[in-house]
């Protein structure tokens, strides 16, 4: 009896150390995979844009943002007009994410009745850990064109001349949890513009950021100076200020912009109105995200 208590104490002292053993080996394992893990910056702006501007946010995988864009007329319209508010501009637009880093859209602006699409891919994202990186960068291309004057009343404009494309390159890092910075460089090509006044390719560097107030409400700011205006231009620099505010799943802004147009091609090179003389539009933008197929 008293063998049996021997062995049977070192047999348990022997699986004992086993155990412990094999504790140990799993902390080190887990401590090194917790070394080795790469945190991926998120929400470094709400939506996908800013105010006017594109933001490096892409849609996740399989889901479909719609953005329902709306600029009223100039503020200093006056009290006929209702300061802008009698006239009605806007933007739908819809967005797909081919992957969460690969998305499509496409839109239609009332703004001389234009149609656009575009394609954009995250090429960078901000991390933390093993892969680190201090930025996320995504690229956009775009192609629009514009039908109005329409065609039959105009035969003299061809399909050409109403085209114009877009290159941009949005750079961002969230500074803090509260304060988020973008830079944008960015290149428009128009295939028809008054050569007197306008560059058939613009160069401009757009600058954005966004703050965090609450957890449901941003305040936000972008200006898109243009690097390479004519002097005699009479179109003036988009600038814009609005107000995120998230309510459940919609995301909607509020905001203040001297720029009538929607899309790159008219806020940037199209802007006709001066902030500072009050020519600013009040607007909002809407959006809401559908899930349409599931992640695998």
């Amino acid at each position: 009896m008293r063998k049996f208590v021997r062995y049977t104490a070192a047999w348990l002292l022997v699986v004992a150390s086993f155990i412990a053993r094999g504790q140990e080996d799993l902390m080190a394992e887990l401590q090194e995979m917790e070394e080795e893990k790469t945190e991926y910056t998120l929400q470094t702006f709400k939506g996908t844009r800013v105010i006017n501007g594109q933001s490096v946010e892409t849609k996740g995988k399989g889901s479909l943002e719609f953005i329902f864009s709306h600029r009223f007329g100039r503020i200093n319209s006056g009290s006929y007009n209702l300061w802008g508010l009698d006239d009605a501009f806007v933007r739908l637009g819809l967005e797909y994410g081919i992957t969460d880093r690969l998305g499509v859209g496409f839109g239609r602006s009332s703004t001389d009745k234009t149609y656009d699409s575009f394609l954009r891919y995250k090429l960078f994202r901000q991390s933390e850990g093993v892969k680190s990186f201090p930025l996320t960068v995504t690229a956009l291309g775009s192609f629009n064109v514009k039908t109005s004057p329409k065609a039959s009343d105009n035969p003299d404009i061809e399909f050409e001349q109403r085209i114009a494309y877009t290159m941009q390159v949005m750079i961002a890092r969230k500074v803090t949890s509260h304060l988020s910075l973008q830079l944008t460089p960015i290149y428009i090509h128009r295939n028809s513009v008054d050569v007197n006044t306008e560059n058939n390719d613009d160069f401009a560097l757009g600058m954005a950021g966004r703050y965090k107030v609450s957890r449901s409400v941003a305040l936000s700011a972008e200006y898109y100076p243009r690097l390479n205006a004519k002097d005699n231009s009479t179109n003036f620099n988009s600038l814009g200020f609005g107000v995120d505010i998230e309510t459940g799943g919609h995301v909607f802004q509020l905001l203040f912009t001297n720029s009538l147009g929607m899309i790159e091609r008219a806020f940037v090179s199209e802007t006709t109105g001066d902030f500072f003389d009050g020519d600013i539009h009040f607007g909002f933008n809407i959006s809401r995200t559908f899930q349409i197929s599931h992640k695998r």
